[in-house]
């Protein structure tokens, strides 16, 4: 799903709003990726959510990531994902898979700003774990 500019302008200054912006996912029974499009003031050009069959794993699009921070002439992108179980921790695969995203935007001139997994203990930045 896509959203693009009928959505009035957001800002995500911080990764408070970000978290604030991405909370809905905590009460998610299957696990669910969104993606901001972000400016270089860090307006939101546009959202994506790609939802999981499954209860416990996601396939990264890269893709269609890299597909729409081109279309929307974005300058940075922030992850966020959910954890069914309610545990906030990244885990392996999250991080391996952040690593990829990243690379893969690098490539494009495009940042990722954070990756927030957010559950219903909490939230987590990749930012402020130092993993971005």
């Amino acid at each position: 799903m896509l959203f693009g500019a009928e959505k009035p302008p957001l800002r995500l200054a911080d990764s408070e709003a970000a978290g604030a912006l991405f909370a809905p996912l905590a009460g998610e029974r299957v696990e669910v990726m969104a993606f901001a499009y972000l400016d270089r003031s860090q307006q939101v050009l546009g959202m994506r959510h790609a939802r999981s069959a499954w209860r416990d794993r996601l396939s990264l699009p890269i893709r269609d990531i890299a597909a729409d921070a081109i279309a929307f002439h974005a300058f940075a992108v922030v992850m966020a994902h959910n954890h069914p179980s309610g545990d906030p921790t990244p885990s392996r695969a999250d991080r391996e898979a952040t690593d990829r995203l990243a690379r893969a935007l690098d490539v494009l001139g495009v940042r990722l700003l954070d990756h927030l997994v957010v559950a219903a203990k909490g939230t987590t930045s990749f930012r402020s774990l130092g993993f971005l």
